[in-house]
C-alpha cells in the first residue's frame, strides 16, 4: 500500500483535475447553446433549398447544369470538417475513419483530402500529402475564429472551380451530424455533382416550377448558392457536434474523477488508521517490555 504523502499528493491531483473537466464542461454547455441555436435556425433554409436544387438538377440534361455533369472519377475530393482541438472523445477520429474507409472505394482514382479543422489537418499530413492538389489550402481552421456564412462560402465557390475546370471530377463531404449533446453520427454526403433522383423517388417533392425571370438564371443564382449553404450547414452541424460531444466527454472525465476520489479517500482513511494502530501497537508494547 501506498504511503499516505503519496496518496494525499494524488488526491491533490485529481481533485485539481475534477475542477478543470468540470469548468470545461459548463464551457462547452455555454457554446452548444449559441451552435445549437445557429444550425437549428438554418436547417428549415438549408433542407428547402437543397430540394429545389435537387429537383431542379433533375429536370436539367448535363448541357444546362454544369454541376450535375456526371464524368468519370479520375480525381475525388473528400472535405472532411472536424474540429481544432481534441478532449472530445472520438469526435474527430469517427471521421477521419469514414474517410479512409470512404477512400478505399476509389482503388483507381486519385483521392485529394480537404480539411477544416485541425485533426483534419494532420489526418491529411499523415495519409494524403502525396496525393493532395497544391491548389488545397492548408490553413482551413482559421474559419472557427469567426465563423460565417461568408469564409466558409469561398471554400465552396473554391471547389467549384475546380469541378468546373475538372481538376476533380467527385466532391463527397464528412462531417459529424448533431443528434443530440451525447450523440453524433458521421454523414458523408456527395457534394458534386449534385446528386439526380428518379420520379419515383418520394423523399424529395417532383414540383413543376415556373421559372422567373428566366431558366438559365436560376440556374446560375440558385445551384452556387444552394452548394455555399449546404457546405455551411455540415461545418455549423459538426461545430454544434463538436461542443455537445466536448461536453458529454467532460462529463464523464468528472464523473471518474469523482469516483477515483472517493476511492482515494478511502484507501487513505484506511492508510491513516492502520498507521495509528501501528503506533498504539508500538507504544502498548513498549510499555509491556518497560514492566517486564
Amino acid at each position: 500500500m501506498a504511503n499516505l504523502k503519496e496518496i494525499r499528493n494524488r488526491i491533490t491531483s485529481v481533485n485539481s483535475t475534477m475542477q478543470i473537466t468540470s469548468a470545461m464542461k459548463m464551457v462547452s454547455a455555454a457554446k452548444l447553446k449559441r451552435a445549437q441555436d445557429a444550425i437549428t435556425q438554418l436547417l428549415p433554409y438549408a433542407n428547402k433549398l437543397q430540394e429545389i436544387q435537387i429537383n431542379l438538377s433533375s429536370s436539367l440534361d448535363s448541357s444546362e447544369g454544369v454541376y450535375s455533369q456526371e464524368r468519370e472519377v479520375k480525381n475525388v475530393l473528400f472535405v472532411a470538417v472536424t474540429s481544432n482541438r481534441g478532449l472530445c472523445g472520438g469526435f474527430n477520429n469517427n471521421v477521419n475513419k469514414k474517410v479512409a474507409l470512404l477512400a478505399k472505394e476509389y482503388p483507381n482514382s486519385n483521392v485529394h483530402f480537404m480539411a477544416i479543422g485541425k485533426k483534419a489537418q494532420e489526418f491529411s499530413k499523415k495519409n494524403f500529402a502525396a496525393t493532395n492538389m497544391p491548389e488545397i489550402p492548408t490553413d482551413l481552421e482559421k474559419i472557427y475564429n469567426d465563423l460565417n456564412f461568408n469564409s466558409v462560402a469561398e471554400v465552396a465557390e473554391l471547389i467549384m472551380d475546380w469541378y468546373r475546370e475538372e481538376k476533380v471530377d467527385k466532391v463527397v463531404m464528412v462531417y459529424n451530424h448533431f443528434v443530440n449533446a451525447a450523440n453524433q453520427t458521421v454523414m458523408s454526403e456527395q457534394f458534386l455533382p449534385i446528386e439526380k433522383v428518379e420520379m419515383e423517388d418520394s423523399s424529395v417533392s417532383n414540383a413543376d416550377y415556373i421559372f422567373v425571370p428566366s431558366k438559365e438564371r436560376i440556374i446560375k443564382d440558385i445551384v452556387p448558392k444552394s452548394l455555399k449553404v449546404q457546405l455551411y450547414k455540415g461545418v455549423l452541424d459538426s461545430h454544434a457536434g463538436e461542443h455537445g460531444a466536448r461536453m458529454t466527454a467532460m462529463h464523464k472525465a468528472t464523473d471518474n474523477a469523482g469516483d477515483m476520489l472517493f476511492d482515494l479517500k478511502l484507501t487513505y482513511n484506511k492508510a491513516r488508521q492502520a498507521a495509528i494502530t501501528n503506533e498504539i501497537l508500538e507504544i502498548v508494547g513498549g510499555a509491556e517490555a518497560l514492566k517486564n
